[in-house]
């Protein structure tokens, strides 16, 4: 996630150099062109009027992908009152002889959030869960396709055990069942996001139709017959240029990219959360925020 840092101009060229490279080598052609064919020139208006309608367009692909953006950011956001619920419930529902299997659960649903963001992004989420799970767990886990999932089976078979032990009541076991249920679903609503891709077709012709658009607006500044026009030209593209791209990286928040929902970071705070419950010593910092981002 991109935070209320000044964020570097290398960030800003990365992302639209190469369009900007385009708009350069097409607006010098026009240039030189209209050099030797005198007349060469497209009334502004129709340039205005294509600007206006990409604008339009742009202005709603935005709002689309920041709705996706914030649905994740309030996914994890739930995950982090579900995640600290659980293991309230489960220090407070049971008894001080207890102890060792809320702290392995507690430990193990700090697992299912790293492991969890690590899957989302394609990465290595057994490996992100592996240091706080039992040996015994992390050998079931080397079977399963899906990382989380398997934690949360975990989880449930444990609360199971407690019940059976007559450790927990009928009323008890209802709640934390119904945590767990709100940590799946979660789960799910975060994979859908994942696994849902905006059309390319919609992303290519509104880049289509933003290179119409600069093109018109090319041999419309040919009036001007100076030099001017280039970066002119580059000046009014950058706003387009900017914009499109920034909804193409927040249209997908699980990239392990700098405008990510920071999922990392939110582990973490649910480990030091979790971690501070169960009484542990070894309590990590936060993550620190040297660069204009955090993931």
């Amino acid at each position: 996630m991109i935070l209320e840092k000044r964020v570097p101009l290398r960030y800003w060229f990365r992302i639209i150099r190469w369009d900007m490279l385009t708009v350069t080598l097409f607006s010098t052609f026009v240039f030189i062109l209209s050099n030797y064919l005198k007349g060469l020139t497209i009334p502004v208006s129709i340039g205005a009027f294509l600007g206006t309608a990409i604008a339009l367009l742009l202005s709603f692909k935005l709002a689309q992908s920041y709705d996706r953006w914030w649905e994740a950011r309030k996914i994890w956001g739930a995950i982090v009152n579900d995640s600290r619920t659980l293991v309230v419930q489960l220090k407070n529902f049971t008894n001080s002889s207890d102890k060792e299997i809320v702290q392995n659960m507690g430990l193990r649903q700090i697992a299912w959030c790293y492991g969890l963001g690590e899957a989302l992004r394609k990465l290595d989420a057994l490996g992100a869960a592996k240091p706080f799970i039992s040996t015994e767990d992390f050998e079931q886990l080397k079977e399963s396709q899906n990382i989380p999932l398997t934690l949360l089976d975990l989880q449930t078979r444990d609360v199971l055990q407690l019940h059976k032990a007559k450790k927990i009541n009928d009323f008890q076991q209802v709640q934390i069942d119904q945590t767990l249920v709100n940590l799946c679903a979660s789960m799910g609503k975060a994979e859908r996001i994942k696994n849902t891709y905006f059309p390319k077709t919609y992303r290519l012709t509104l880049h289509l139709f933003i290179y119409i658009f600069l093109i018109s607006l090319s041999f419309s500044l040919t009036d001007l017959h100076t030099v001017y026009e280039i970066p002119l030209l580059m000046f009014i593209s950058l706003p387009f240029f900017l914009l499109e791209k920034i909804a193409l990286a927040i249209q997908d928040p699980f990239e392990n990219k700098p405008s990510d929902t920071p999922v990392t970071s939110i582990a973490r705070t649910i480990e030091i959360n979790i971690k501070q419950l169960l009484d542990e010593k070894d309590i990590p910092e936060k993550i620190a925020m040297d660069h204009y981002y955090v993931l």
